[in-house]
């Protein structure tokens, strides 16, 4: 059956293609970063971990509110940037000074890096982790053994 890393990559990997729509989490049908995160917890877990609110596009940046960073930090073990791995959840700053407000899952480590991640504008898909991306992250995150 594999790890919990693999299963995790594996279920991202399945969301590939889906369309993005925001506040969305429904696999082939749409979903936002936080929705793929939200399905692939689900297909872990059996369940999510806590009631989404509504959220905006803005995710709380006008209030400075890092609601996304806090959330996993609620739920999942955080790591030193240096220690990510394949099916660790990564959160980008897509702005510097800005609040964490785009999320990933690392699915290739090693010189070519990747991550799967639902990008407005575009479907699920499994991006190059370049150095612009890698300078984005401010957080990286792994899959508790037993889920919440």
């Amino acid at each position: 059956m594999g790890t919990l890393a693999q299963k995790a990559v594996a279920e991202a990997r399945a969301w590939i293609g889906t369309p993005y729509h925001h506040q969305a989490s429904a696999k082939a049908v749409g979903t936002d970063c936080l929705g793929l995160l939200r399905g692939v917890w689900r297909a872990l877990y059996g369940h999510e971990p806590e009631v989404v609110p509504a959220y905006t596009y803005d995710w709380a940046e006008p209030q400075g509110e890092e609601r996304l960073l806090a959330a996993a930090t609620r739920h999942m073990m955080r790591l030193p940037r240096c220690e990510a791995q394949v099916g660790d959840v990564l959160l980008f700053r897509m702005r510097a000074r800005s609040v964490a407000k785009h999320v990933g899952l690392m699915a290739e480590a090693g010189p070519a890096p990747t991550f799967i991640h639902a990008y407005s504008g575009h479907s699920v898909l499994e991006s190059p982790l370049t150095p612009p991306w890698q300078r984005r992250v401010v957080a990286v995150f792994r899959f508790p053994e037993e889920g919440q």
